[in-house]
């Protein structure tokens, strides 16, 4: 049986468990997050899009999701 190993990230503040070596694409589709109404910050750099499926997330990363908000 194979173990499955956790570990704690933090996202919008608010600390959780996931799978280890979990892209931030996977994430963000669990998490259900409308990919292009958001920007996401990882470690407090902002990420290019394109990039989400090649970024494993490691143990302590702390992770902005930012919705977009139309008015005028």
């Amino acid at each position: 049986m194979k173990k499955i190993n956790k570990i704690k990230i933090k996202i919008n503040g608010k600390f959780i468990k996931i799978q280890d070596k979990t892209t931030l694409l996977n994430l963000i589709k669990k998490l259900k997050v409308p990919i292009k109404k958001v920007a996401i910050e990882l470690n407090q750099i902002i990420i290019n899009k394109k990039s989400l499926n090649k970024i494993i997330i490691k143990k302590n990363d702390k992770i902005e999701i930012v919705h977009f908000i139309g008015g005028g």
